[in-house]
């Protein structure tokens, strides 16, 4: 792959990245709750989710997700009920999210690593907008002339990279603020604004539609 194209891909992966979503109101969720190491194992979920819809849109499943009304329906549902269960959690408080009742810096409610990782892995491999991005623009740099596998890790290495270092700026932001979120009252309305963007996202997906040829 020429250089060129690994820096035309890596702009526009990074600008996707940036773009708020789920994955980023995780990300600033853990670094206000739980700080920059929880945060970082949320962010590795997130990546190795996406590392697994690379794969699958590879394998032609972003394809089939277009041209199977069922199985993108499935897909769909699946990642906005998600989405609604982690929104309902942080309005109803039983989320661990903001507790004032806490020292953000005692560390005694931080949820353990692999809850943190699955968590994060599991919003992103339910969520099939990745998919779909990735199968239409893979294409778009990939060279049919060259090897197949290479150019996959390549890509998906720069994708997964720049997603992991993109949600932990956004979560380190999230520790810096930590002092002005942790007051009582606003702590508490800060878990139901996240509850309710995160159903907002699940609203969302349910509403996307499936692409047509």
């Amino acid at each position: 792959m020429s250089i060129e194209t690994i820096l035309a891909f890596a702009i526009v992966a990074g600008l996707v990245t940036l773009s708020p979503g789920p994955a980023v109101l995780l990300a600033l969720r853990n670094g206000v709750a739980h700080g920059i190491r929880s945060a970082m194992w949320s962010s590795l979920g997130n990546v190795s989710g996406l590392f697994c819809l690379s794969a699958a849109a590879m394998l032609g499943l972003g394809v089939l997700l277009k041209s199977s009304a069922f199985l993108f329906g499935v897909v769909k549902v699946l990642g906005a009920l998600y989405l609604f269960y982690i929104g309902l959690r942080h309005v109803f408080g039983h989320a661990s999210a903001l507790n004032p009742a806490v020292d953000p810096t005692s560390g005694t409610s931080t949820p353990r690593p692999l809850v943190l990782y699955r968590e994060a892995f599991l919003m992103a491999a339910t969520n099939p907008k990745p998919i779909l991005f990735l199968t239409a623009l893979f294409p778009q740099f990939i060279s049919a002339h060259a090897p197949l596998l290479p150019q996959f890790f390549v890509l998906t290495g720069i994708y997964m990279g720049l997603s992991f270092a993109c949600l932990s700026g956004y979560a380190l932001v999230a520790v810096r603020a930590r002092k002005v979120l942790f007051k009582p009252n606003f702590a508490k309305w800060v878990n139901r604004v996240v509850g309710s963007v995160f159903i907002f996202f699940g609203a969302a997906l349910l509403a996307l539609r499936r692409p047509t040829a």
